[in-house]
């Protein structure tokens, strides 16, 4: 059986089933409107692009992948797995950054990696495929099933602008309380983050 997957009129219902269920989810679609419909395309070049985005900002990680691209020519798998550490370092990459990309790029070439069949995994299956990739863990995988696989029911542990998206609308740190909240959220936890990063991005853009 194929995984789950979002499209347009599921999120829309999604979002209307968690509006009735939280009240402060209601508040931030009354005040901003629904999400943005984010996604990135399926394969290893979203994954590259993720680990680039990893404890840095968006752009940051936008300005670093623009580079590896520039650098590596041609943009290929194969190309990026034959590129050295010290070439990727000459893109702006850190050495650790370096050691990933490249990792992630023969693991695909070579194909312990198949992203066609993480795609018909299930979340936890596809989840532990990912991460058992070195430089992947558990923020990446869920990004990356969340974004390019649509999936409705990932959340992204760790990840900052959610942390401070519940901390501000739901006044806590508490793990405890978050736990509730995502159980509450299920099985729409994907949709109810995709709410909070987009209070959050219309909170920065309008200070």
């Amino acid at each position: 059986m194929s995984a789950p997957s979002l499209n347009e009129a599921t999120m829309a219902a999604a979002v209307k089933q968690l509006c009735v269920s939280d009240p402060v989810l209601a508040r931030v679609i009354q005040d901003r409107g629904p999400p943005p419909f984010w996604t990135r395309s399926r394969g290893w070049q979203t994954l590259v692009r993720i680990i680039l985005e990893q404890q840095v900002s968006l752009a940051s990680g936008r300005s670093a992948f623009r580079r590896l691209r520039a650098g590596v020519s041609p943009f290929s798998v194969t190309t990026l797995a034959a590129t050295s550490l010290e070439q990727l370092r000459g893109c702006g990459l850190t050495r650790q950054k370096a050691g990933y990309v490249q990792g992630l790029a023969r693991h695909v070439a070579d194909g312990d990696l198949n992203l066609s069949v993480v795609a018909r995994q299930q979340d936890d299956e596809a989840r532990a495929a990912l991460c058992s990739i070195r430089g992947i863990g558990q923020w990446t995988a869920d990004c990356y099933l969340l974004f390019a696989l649509r999936r409705p029911d990932v959340w992204p542990p760790g990840d900052l602008a959610l942390l401070r998206g519940i901390e501000d609308l739901y006044r806590t740190r508490s793990e405890r309380r978050i736990a509730r909240l995502l159980r509450t959220w299920q099985p729409w936890r994907a949709v109810a983050a995709r709410i909070l990063w987009h209070d959050y991005l219309e909170r920065r853009r309008r200070m």
